[in-house]
């Protein structure tokens, strides 16, 4: 079966095509940073705007890539969500009209579910896993059982890690976007300059929280001499290393809930745009070895956003019976833990 994807949750236009060889027949993205960069994040009206007037050429790129046309394929899958609705929309409507067009079946696809399953497109991973979701919009930890079968076991209080590396990098004067500016300048910090709080360190539950180390990172750059550029690289090192210690505690204690409950010592999965961080990933790694486990990531350019995952996601469900009806709703709000293999019941 072959399956073209479309993503468009945010601030990248995403088309796909995958089989269920795991093989990818393409995989192209269009990066709006420079539509955003001027405001410093992503402006919803112009990010669904660009995806209008750039996917549907994307989508005749992508079939020309992989050298195949619709004739030959199985099933539509985009993301219907969650993410900034005006986008998704563009999305779904494309997705739905090439379906009825071609009589093909339509799938609507949850954005974390294809996060949470691109390990299987990438290694053929075997359910189950533990699966640690870090990106702009979501942190969660999650067991991730079977197809539409996600139990949640934590989530953050407030922001994402991902908007905590945002928000970092605009009080260290970076460009947008924010993660990888803050990663390139802490590798040259001591992040034992500046003593920055690690909320919800060795607390029981497995929820996160960043905004009080967001508070802490913006008084001490207040703080820092003008000009003194190593003072800066210190600080991002300080910060880089406070979510890589927080991340690493509660995956730690979520990996013992996992073995607990399933009697597997796991894997650990990691995904999402905040999981392309080489610090983060070595810390979580270390975690994983010490529990007795292993980590698993995909590849730097399928954590961030990306349309194989979506196809994948689509491909699992389509192969499991699944496919949804033309009316439905785009969502910009969707639980993981809410699916199940009938969408549409």
């Amino acid at each position: 079966m072959l399956v073209l994807g479309i993503e468009t949750s945010c601030d990248e236009t995403a088309v796909a095509l995958v089989d269920d060889a795991r093989r990818i027949h393409a995989n192209l993205v269009l990066s709006q940073l420079d539509e955003h960069r001027p405001y410093g994040g992503v402006v919803p009206e112009i990010a669904a705007r660009s995806h209008l007037a750039e996917l549907p050429g994307l989508v005749r790129r992508a079939l020309d890539t992989a050298a195949v046309s619709l004739d030959q394929v199985h099933g539509i899958a985009a993301t219907a969500g969650p993410g900034l609705i005006g986008g998704v929309f563009v999305g779904v409507m494309l997705a739905k009209g090439l379906a009825a067009a071609r009589g093909l079946p339509f799938l609507a696809v949850n954005h974390l579910e294809g996060h949470a399953l691109t390990v299987r497109l990438t290694e053929g991973l075997a359910y189950p896993y533990l699966l640690l979701l870090v990106s702009g919009g979501h942190c969660q930890l999650v067991a991730v059982e079977g197809l539409g079968r996600y139990r949640a076991y934590g989530a953050t209080l407030d922001d994402a890690a991902g908007e905590a590396f945002d928000k970092t990098a605009k009080l260290l004067d970076l460009p947008y976007p924010g993660g990888p500016a803050v990663e390139r300048l802490a590798r040259g910090g001591d992040p034992a300059r500046f003593a920055l709080p690690r909320p919800l360190l060795g607390r029981p539950e497995l929820n996160f929280s960043f905004a009080g180390l967001k508070t802490a990172v913006r008084q001490a750059a207040e703080a820092l001499p003008p000009g003194d550029a190593q003072a800066r690289a210190d600080l991002a090192a300080a910060f880089q290393a406070a979510v890589a210690d927080v991340l690493a505690d509660r995956a730690k204690r979520a990996l013992a809930r996992f073995q607990a409950e399933t009697g597997q010592a796991g894997p650990l999965v990691v995904a999402g745009g905040v999981a392309a961080n080489a610090a983060l990933r070595a810390a979580l790694a270390e975690t994983a070895l010490r529990a007795g486990s292993r980590l698993v990531a995909p590849p730097p350019a399928l954590c961030t956003d990306n349309a194989a995952m979506i196809a994948w996601a689509g491909l699992e469900r389509l192969a499991a019976g699944q496919r949804d009806p033309l009316d439905f709703a785009a969502r910009p709000r969707w639980p993981l833990d809410s699916l199940t293999l009938d969408q549409a019941a």
